[in-house]
Parts: structure tokens; sequence; C-alpha cells
């Protein structure tokens, strides 16, 4: 379906407050849908484009009119001296990724080929470093995997005898300062922010051709045991042809500083294409604007989780934009059946436990699904379930004038599904 393109001033200048603009007043003389299944108009709809959600990026403050477009990937005949595998100069992805970051004083993007291969351990690369781009050299993304169990719920202790048994992160190496937030805990957990297997703050990442699994999997039941295949913190990453595997928290599309704390001063932009997606409970989340295109997202019931939740963004208050998803499909497998259904998402009303959601301040999730395909696991009737954190209701805005972002709704929204 051909939809009108957004205006030229929209595009250059995302309706932030923070950044001085305006955010448009979305509204329509006709509203679709029910105020728990909430479906935008064509004419809403027309605002939600990847140029948009793209259109600004980095810090608040200091951002200019920089809007990202991506490009296909194109990574076959590309010669790199870091290469990955039994034979090859390094045997871990790690051990690659520090050699080159130390041998690159420049700005130019750093290109890492991993050869077919099952590599157990984590990953890590800075914020401060070059654009990193790492890619498997097999057929398919089966044919290359990063894995490690970590499970947030584990000790410092625990977590750094697992992400670090060999003296794998040592002091002067890129990552050490990653490595050492979350080594140096004192709580009794070391929590999602530390539970990932592949964790990237760097600016321009690329990740292509290649299955990252945390492989706690079933292996715990269906309490809250977060495990990350994937966390991304950086502007401009662009993720295309990858598995994602994992159960609670698969993928955090996250927006962090240098040192991993959460910021609301800054914007990140994600692009994933032609991807796969596994999980049960909120297992994409995060602050980033993020655009999903051709994704397959599968939601799975093999941990007997009471609830299981695709998408789960904390996109601040003042951002028209958080996650697009277009062109793709949601699929489940055989448990979801008699009266349990897995729910597209939720709000994650992140901070807000003892105060409960206040209006403008509370983070106000920001999700678009369109064009595309949801199987009979999915809650056809309330899709979108009660927020994280507070347990705030959902709310649709149903109205027939109705502002896409007024902070007294949710803002998940559907368009043109099937």
């Amino acid at each position: 379906m051909s939809l009108p393109r957004y205006s030229a001033l929209a595009v250059l200048c995302i309706p932030l407050v923070l950044q001085g603009c305006s955010s448009p007043n979305l509204t329509s003389h006709k509203a679709p849908g029910s105020s728990t299944r909430p479906v935008l108009s064509q004419s809403e709809a027309a605002h939600f484009t990847e140029q948009n959600v793209f259109a600004r990026g980095g810090i608040i403050a200091m951002a200019k009119n920089e809007p990202w477009q991506p490009e296909a990937l194109n990574l076959k005949d590309i010669d790199t001296p870091w290469v990955v595998g039994k034979d090859a100069p390094y045997h871990t992805v790690q051990q690659a990724v520090n050699a080159a970051l130390k041998a690159t004083k420049s700005n130019q993007r750093v290109v890492i080929k991993i050869l077919p291969g099952v590599y157990e351990g984590t990953v890590y690369i800075p914020m401060n470093a070059p654009p990193v781009t790492l890619f498997g050299a097999g057929e398919n993304p089966q044919h290359v995997t990063i894995q490690l169990a970590l499970d947030s719920m584990i000790s410092p202790e625990v977590w750094r005898k697992t992400v670090n048994p060999s003296g794998q992160y040592q002091p002067g190496d890129p990552a050490w300062e990653m490595y050492q937030s979350c080594a140096n805990k004192t709580t009794p957990v070391v929590a999602t922010t530390c539970a990932a297997v592949l964790w990237s703050q760097n600016h321009g990442f690329q990740l292509a051709n290649l299955t990252v699994v945390n492989s706690l999997l079933d292996t715990v039941d269906g309490n809250a045991h977060q495990g990350v295949a994937l966390r991304t913190d950086g502007d401009k990453v662009q993720i295309e042809n990858v598995r994602l595997i994992g159960r609670q928290d698969t993928f955090f599309v996250n927006t962090s500083d240098e040192k991993n704390r959460y910021v609301t001063d800054r914007v990140s932009r994600v692009f994933i294409k032609d991807s796969y997606i596994e999980g049960d409970v909120d297992y994409v989340f995060g602050r980033a604007n993020a655009v999903f295109d051709n994704v397959h997202f599968h939601t799975v019931s093999s941990r007997q989780s009471q609830e299981a939740f695709v998408l789960a963004p904390n996109t601040l208050p003042d951002n028209p934009y958080g996650f697009l998803v277009k062109n793709s499909r949601f699929t489940s497998d055989g448990g979801f059946k008699n009266g349990y259904f897995a729910k597209l998402g939720r709000a994650w009303d992140q901070g807000a436990k003892t105060t409960g959601y206040l209006p403008g301040k509370t983070s106000n999730s920001q999700v678009v699904v369109m064009n595309s395909t949801i199987d009979s696991g999915y809650d056809s009737l309330s899709p979108w379930g009660s927020a994280a954190t507070t347990a705030r209701p959902f709310n649709g805005n149903n109205a027939a004038d109705r502002n896409l972002n007024d902070v007294n709704f949710n803002r998940l929204w559907e368009f043109n599904n099937h």
C-alpha cells in the first residue's frame, strides 16, 4: 500500500520536547479498532516511516539534523586481517575485537570475519571504539553461533566465573571498563544490564549473518530469569540476517552511556532486517528508536511462563517514535491454546514501581506494528498487556479526534495486519 510521505520539516526535526521541536498533533476524524486493540487510520499510519523514526539521533542537546538511512550490507568479498576460527589468527571473537581495536587508531571501520563454528563466551564492544562490523562467513546465520548461558539472577561472583573464567578480560583491554561495571557490583544479583552474551555500546555497530544465543533457555523455570542474547546501546546500529535466541529479554535494544547507566539525554537508532528473534517474556525491549523490517518474531511456551510478550519498549514520553515493526510476522508454538495466548507486547513503565505511572514523566512506550501477519497463538481481542513495573492496565486511545502522543493513554498501535 502506498502511503503519503511525511513533510520535510518533520523528517529533519524529530518532535522531541528536549530538542525544542513541537510534537505534531496527529489526529484523525475516524478512529478504527477499539480501546483494547487500537488501529491507526491510513493518514495516521503515514507518519510512521523509517525516515521519521531515524530522523534524529545521538545526544539530544548536541544533535543536529542528521537523518540516517541504512544501506544494505555487502560483506561477501570483503578482505580483513581480523579473522576468527579454529585455524584462524584468533580463536575467540573477543580476542579479535581486542586486537583490532588496539591496532586501529583512526575512526576507520573495523571488520571482523567469523568462520563457521560455535563460539562459547561473551563479546563486549565499547562505546569509544571505531565502528565495528561482526559478520559470519557461513552460507547462512546458523553456521556461526556465539553463545553462553547467562542469568540476571546470579551473583556477581558467579557472573565473574562464568564470563571471565580464563582471564579473557584484563586491565588495558578495550572492554575492560564494560567488564568492570558488572564484575564490581555489590548487589545480590547482577540484574538484566549484565546478562548479555553480545553487548555492544558501539556507535555504527553492524552485525550480520550469524546467530547469538543466550543458552540459559529452558534450564530455568518460568519466573524472572532475564537472559539477554544481544544488547546494543549505540546509535546507527544495523543488524541483518541474524538469529537472536533466548527466552526472557532476548534482545535489549537500549540507550545508555559508557558507564552502563540508563540515560534520557540521547536517542539511539537501530535497524533490524531479515532476521529471526525468539523468546517468551518481553523479549524485544529497550529505549531505542528501532525499525524491524521483515523480522520473524517467534514466541515459545516451553518455560511455561504465565505470560508471554514480544515487545516491551520504554520510550521517553516526549519521543513520538519508539518501535516500528513492518512487513514482519509473529508466530507461536503449539503451547498457546485453551485460553492461553501470547501478546504483541506491553509498556515498560521503567522506574515507576514506587510512584506509579506519572503522565509526561514516566516512560510511555511507543510501538506501531504494520503490514504484518500474526498467528492464532496471539490474543486477537486484547493483544497488548498491562505495563511492566507498574501493572498499569492497557488503555488505548480510541477517540474520534485523538492525539497519538497523549501521555494519558498507551501508544501501542496496529495498522493493516492480518
